[in-house]
């Protein structure tokens, strides 16, 4: 009897202590300056709806849009991705020195450029600031991130040249500058990345000159160089030995002879419409598992190879070129 009055004395004790003092094990896990820097980031951007759960009663490592890492607790991730918002990228971002993940993404009302404190966060994996309203040059300190895997900065109003260091990433798998305002020509280093061939993706510019031979030297997956004003010589991107699957080269006033192209096996998409390419479509296209396909608008002349896939396309594929000729267009005369 004196065991049992015994635990339920502890039991009681124990039920009044957890009235006055709830969770008394749980401890905020968020790092108190971490906390201050995204209060202060959310105050940058008077306080937007999309950050509502950012309460400085709360444990910020339960707020919407930040991730916190398993073991330190620190924020390893700021997304904000869409809603309303507005403002410039607050230069307090930098202030999160753990910070392996950065986007703000589809939010049309944030402007202004993209601040330079961004150059502290030297853990950084991903970066995408990507359909916004930035304007002003790519910085070039983005060279500096050696961890990045995955730029994007693409959907803004982004201007200038692009920066040749930033072929210096040694871990990068994409780059994504498409659809801004940039001008210039193709970094030559761009020819020469440190480390792996990322997937390169420029379309939408007003990029000019000739493509750098130098990316000739380069294997890339996927490259999409369209809708700018480049000219010249392309072939150079293609051949037997590569790993090309995807290739957008449209709308730019490209000039070679496609005649004698080797096309790599692995080839699934070719763009190269709206140019000025001459000679023939090489027999070796008709043996390709070809998804997409368009040389319309060019200047191509012969027999269409009349085996393989290239009958699937329809006549658009190839329309208005010199003297191309044979199914699915009219036949040869």
């Amino acid at each position: 009897m004196k065991m049992e009055a015994s635990s339920l004395l502890f039991l009681s004790l124990s039920l009044l202590y957890f009235s006055f003092f709830p969770y008394p094990i749980l401890s905020a896990k968020c790092n108190p300056d971490d906390k201050r820097v995204l209060l202060s980031i959310k105050e940058s951007l008077n306080n937007p709806y999309i950050l509502a759960s950012w309460k400085a009663s709360s444990d910020c490592c339960d707020w919407y849009c930040v991730q916190c890492d398993r073991t330190t607790n620190r924020i390893r991730s700021l997304t904000i991705f869409s809603g309303e918002l507005s403002g410039q990228i607050p230069a307090a971002v930098g202030d999160l020195p753990y910070l392996e993940m950065l986007e703000f993404r589809k939010l049309s009302n944030l402007t202004g450029q993209i601040p330079a404190s961004i150059s502290k966060l030297n853990r950084l994996k991903v970066v995408r600031l990507s359909w916004t309203n930035l304007s002003g040059p790519i910085p070039s300190f983005f060279s500096q991130l050696k961890n990045l895997t995955f730029l994007d900065l693409s959907f803004n109003d982004l201007s200038g040249s692009i920066p040749s260091s930033l072929s210096q990433l040694p871990n990068l798998d994409a780059l994504h500058l498409d659809r801004n305002k940039l001008t210039g020509e193709i970094p030559d280093s761009f020819g020469k990345f440190a480390g792996k061939t990322p997937d390169l993706f420029l379309s939408h510019n007003q990029l000019s000159g000739q493509i750098p031979k130098s990316l000739g030297d380069l294997n890339f997956t996927v490259i999409d160089l369209s809708r700018n004003k480049l000219k010249g010589d392309a072939s150079m991107l293609f051949g037997f030995s590569k790993s090309l699957q995807r290739i957008d080269l449209s709308r730019n006033v490209l000039t070679f002879d496609l005649t004698s192209v080797k096309f790599p096996t692995s080839l699934t998409s070719l763009d190269l419409s709206h140019n000025k390419i001459a000679g023939s479509l090489p027999a070796n296209l008709a043996g390709l598992n070809l998804q997409l396909l368009n040389v319309s608008y060019n200047r191509l002349c012969g027999e269409i190879p009349q085996e393989g896939k290239l009958q699937s396309f329809d006549y658009t594929s190839y329309f208005h070129n010199r003297c191309l000729c044979g199914s699915p267009l009219p036949s040869c005369k």
